[in-house]
């Protein structure tokens, strides 16, 4: 229970990696406070789930992550009603897939806003409170996509690079008030979003879906492996710890060396 008494945001934390984040913080005794959209009920299952499993306070709030006024109310929210906000994990992003001469306007906008703009409201908002308390950990999501690119991805590209870079920044402005700052880099991670994928992929072949992980790998990791959401939890945790308290503005990959190469 290394993280009990603090209280952490997790967007993006209704499943996949953001769940994976929160489920991990809460087991090391941080109080969380949920984000995301979907089926209310639910929602309220996942987060009435978290609850019954660890002894912390789980919250939930819908900010829309695309607009400024609702992330920074859910900031101020956060550490009213909780006393604090100690931990910032800024996850949400969508994505979508095109050529550049074909990507649509509105998609470009909506990644930016979501993927990038977003974790620049809430850092900005949070890092008042924690600059006073003394303490901060701000954790981003990115992406082998925030060192790297791929074709058709100019948008999601685009956001995660400048999301490594908002890490660097906020690291340098806010290293001698006991805040980090750093930037999770992962590969390929097998959520239930990349399992339905890969089933799909698997049923319109005619392969199988060992056969589609190994093919979904092979295009960009020398490791044929995923990480899996616990495994992106648990280098959270350790960033959150006194062990990391030097390492800032990092971008760590974890990744199965898809960038090593």
């Amino acid at each position: 229970m290394a993280l009990k008494g603090r209280v952490a945001l997790v967007t993006g934390s209704t499943s996949g990696i953001g769940l994976g984040i929160a489920r991990a913080l809460a087991a090391e005794g941080a109080d969380i406070v949920l984000n995301g959209f979907g089926d209310p009920a639910a929602i309220e299952q996942v987060r009435a789930g978290l609850a019954a499993e660890f002894p912390v306070r789980v919250g939930y709030d819908g900010a829309d992550m695309s607009k400024a006024a609702d992330i920074r109310r859910m900031i101020a929210e956060t550490e009213t009603k909780y006393g604090s906000l100690d931990i910032l994990v800024n996850n949400a992003g969508i994505q979508f897939t095109a050529n550049i001469e074909d990507f649509p306007s509105e998609k470009w906008d909506a990644i930016i806003a979501i993927n990038l703009s977003a974790a620049f409201h809430a850092t900005a908002a949070a890092v008042p409170g924690m600059k006073k308390r003394g303490f901060g950990r701000i954790i981003n999501t990115a992406s082998a996509h925030g060192l790297v690119a791929s074709v058709q991805k100019a948008a999601y590209v685009a956001a995660k690079h400048g999301l490594v870079g908002l890490t660097k920044v906020t690291a340098i402005e806010t290293a001698n008030f006991g805040i980090t700052a750093n930037a999770i880099c992962p590969g390929w991670v097998l959520t239930p979003l990349v399992q339905k994928q890969l089933e799909d992929r698997a049923a319109h072949d005619g392969t199988s879906v060992d056969a589609e992980k190994k093919a979904m790998l092979a295009e960009t990791q020398p490791m044929h492996q995923f990480s899996s959401p616990e495994e992106i939890g648990a280098l959270a945790v350790f960033l959150c710890s006194d062990a990391a308290r030097t390492i800032t503005g990092a971008p760590l990959s974890i990744d199965g060396g898809w960038v090593a190469h």
